[in-house]
């Protein structure tokens, strides 16, 4: 156990994280996503909240401001515009750490891209559409350095 660390955040997913580069984007999917068949580096947190795994990981990752959308939600199917729970959910929790609202994405882009991420963080969410892609910003120098 460490002091100041979200018990939640695993060594494996420290390592993740703290591994992955300026950038490179970070999966926090919910239980009926296609996780093994996409994931390079698949990290499980059964029995999680997605919207919790999120705050766990707001509260180290810091999100790119480089890039106009650096967070992404799927888009409900036959529905683009409806906002599902967890995605509510998701945006309070975003809001919380500063993060900007996610843009949502339709459902094979979204895939497609998670295909692509550094990490796919596979929670126990079992509200549909509990799904979000996160990319990597960076940490400024300390201006007292």
């Amino acid at each position: 156990m460490l002091k100041g660390i979200d018990p939640l955040l695993s060594a494996e997913l420290l390592h993740a994280l703290a591994s992955a580069g300026h950038g490179d984007r970070i999966a926090i999917v919910d239980a009926n996503f296609p996780a093994a068949r996409v994931a390079h580096r698949l990290i499980r947190l059964p029995g999680v909240a997605a919207p919790r795994a999120l705050d766990a990981v707001l509260s180290v990752l810091p999100i790119d401001t480089f890039e106009p959308e650096p967070v992404a939600v799927m888009q409900v199917v036959g529905d683009p515009n409806a906002v599902p729970d967890p995605v509510r959910d998701f945006m309070a929790v975003l809001a919380r750490h500063g993060a900007p609202v996610p843009i949502a994405r339709e459902r094979h882009a979204f895939y497609a891209q998670t295909a692509d991420a550094f990490a796919v963080v596979q929670t126990g969410e079992r509200r549909f559409y509990g799904n979000v892609l996160l990319t990597k910003g960076v940490v400024p120098p300390d201006p007292a350095a």
